[in-house]
């Protein structure tokens, strides 16, 4: 896969692209990432690239032409151009599934008051928002995705690093999860944990997950097509819990 970042802040992205799983991803060719100076393709002396909103009003608003050459500068037939934005389509873990398996995305980045509507209308295939809240300008946003995107892609995650009982991918929150020692401030780690019966762990993960999903997101069950497994666990634990 290959991502290009547009925007007037490509340093912000380099501390992304050298640590943890994107960085190892990126040395070991998985996946090659890119940020672009949109300023680069101003023809203007000073590189302007924003003017005042026709109409009026606070801000300022990017220019459509460098943002236009800079698109233009990277996309072929197989891109799919992106453009953060708070009016956009919600960001998941479904919509992660579905971009890691494109071969190109381009991602830009707005600022200031946004960019001119034109570049949207005409140039952009669509608008994603990561949540309904105002940020300074995409960078953020993008390296969220990015980061999302990049762990799906196959050989990036070792196999202890698997990403298929994570919270979110399959619909559900993750079952919760403990390690050494067995005994923390008088607390214990659960029996069934120690007990090496790896089905009967199974079982109470699946019972966790459920569990957990019903306290802490219900709205996510709502959302999801539970098997006859799934929804018997999900009765027991609902008369368990008095609810």
């Amino acid at each position: 896969m290959k991502i290009d970042i547009l925007s007037l802040f490509p340093e912000f992205f380099s501390p992304l692209l050298s640590w943890s799983i994107i960085g190892r991803a990126c040395e070991e060719n998985k996946v090659s990432i890119n940020s672009i100076n949109i300023r680069e393709f101003s023809q203007n002396k000073h590189k302007k690239v924003d003017d005042y909103p026709f109409g009026g009003g606070r801000g300022m608003v990017m220019k459509p032409e460098p943002i236009f050459r800079a698109i233009k500068s990277v996309r072929d037939k197989n891109s799919r151009v992106i453009y953060l934005s708070p009016q956009g389509k919600k960001f998941n873990q479904e919509l992660a599934n579905e971009l890691s398996k494109e071969e190109h995305l381009i991602l830009l980045c707005g600022h200031y008051e946004g960019i001119d509507n034109r570049i949207i209308e005409h140039y952009i295939d669509e608008e994603i928002s990561i949540g309904d809240f105002v940020l300074t300008g995409g960078e953020i946003p993008a390296m969220i995705i990015i980061d999302a995107i990049v762990r799906l892609l196959p050989g990036v995650l070792r196999s202890d690093e698997s990403f298929t009982d994570e919270s979110h991918y399959n619909g559900l929150l993750e079952y919760p999860q403990y390690t050494r020692p067995r005994e923390f401030n008088g607390y214990s780690v659960p029996d069934i944990l120690l007990s090496g019966n790896h089905g009967k762990i199974e079982t109470w993960r699946k019972e966790e997950s459920l569990k957990a999903t019903l306290l802490k997101r219900p709205d996510l069950l709502k959302q999801k097509t539970l098997s006859e497994e799934e929804l018997i666990i999900l009765s027991k634990i609902k008369d368990n819990l008095q609810l």
